[in-house]
């Protein structure tokens, strides 16, 4: 299918991200696609948190980091064959990971400054175990130096993630209109941090860089100030056509730019 015929971004073009995300073996582009892709649908975890957030007092930043993860699961998870869009299914990931969260963070607040002292105690130990045993200590080993049952340490643990939450952070633009952060960490499906993604960020942060500006300003109004395609036309003086067109070409261009890094670096 000729991709200048497309005038769909939200699901047509997201599908072929999404095929050639399950069907390539180059790690490189597997993670750009998933950034791209991510980055896409950021919009979507912000409309669902903050939906979710009128319904108590968390700050919606945290909300829409919880839901940022389910959006990632969807993308390593989804498959053709569930009979549903991607979207859909991604909506069903991030408000399934948000009202986890919202549920065990009431459970976690009766307690909040016992489970804040343990959180410190355990990586203080944690610490002192990597100097001694040269790797990382094991729960078991964990729950012996602190004599608490595993179980309690995987309490712990999983206290201590929610309050390091990793966040997809939206691109900053200064005065000199120079890209500060976007995808800073991604997290795969069990909530494993990849630590070493600065290549694939500086990658993409010179893909948007090298834009012309008229792609970079709607990506910009779309996916960071989360306005839709009727304000973002009222906003910049052109029609929502041209503004469907524009969304279009840019990330498709982003994809371009990104692909042609990975295979003059191989």
């Amino acid at each position: 299918m000729n991709l200048e015929d497309y005038t769909a971004p939200e699901t047509e073009d997201i599908e072929i991200w999404l095929k050639e995300f399950k069907s390539t073996n180059d790690p490189k582009v597997k993670k750009q696609l998933k950034n791209l892709i991510t980055l896409y649908y950021l919009p979507l975890v912000k409309k669902i948190a903050y939906g979710l957030a009128r319904r108590n007092t968390d700050p919606i930043e945290d909300i829409i980091q919880v839901g940022s993860l389910g959006l990632i699961k969807a993308v390593d998870q989804f498959n053709n064959n569930y009979g549903a869009s991607f979207k859909t299914y991604a909506t069903y990931l991030i408000t399934g990971e948000i009202r986890h969260y919202l549920r065990d963070k009431s459970a976690m607040i009766r307690a909040p400054r016992e489970l804040h002292e343990l959180c410190i105690r355990m990586n203080n130990l944690i610490e002192k175990l990597k100097i001694k045993l040269e790797r990382t200590p094991s729960e078991l080993e964990i729950a012996k130096e602190l004599e608490m049952p595993v179980n309690r340490i995987s309490e712990i643990f999983e206290a201590d993630r929610r309050k390091q939450l990793i966040s997809l952070d939206q691109l900053v633009f200064t005065n000199s209109e120079a890209e500060q952060s976007l995808v800073d960490r991604l997290v795969d499906d069990k909530y494993q941090i990849y630590q070493n993604l600065q290549e694939e960020r500086m990658m993409l942060y010179d893909a948007v860089s090298v834009l012309p500006d008229s792609l970079k300003e709607v990506i910009r109004l779309s996916f960071f100030e989360d306005l839709n395609q009727s304000e973002i036309a009222q906003k910049i003086g052109i029609s929502q056509m041209q503004v469907s067109r524009r969304i279009k070409k840019a990330t498709f261009e982003l994809f371009r730019i990104i692909s042609s890094q990975n295979k003059h670096s191989d």
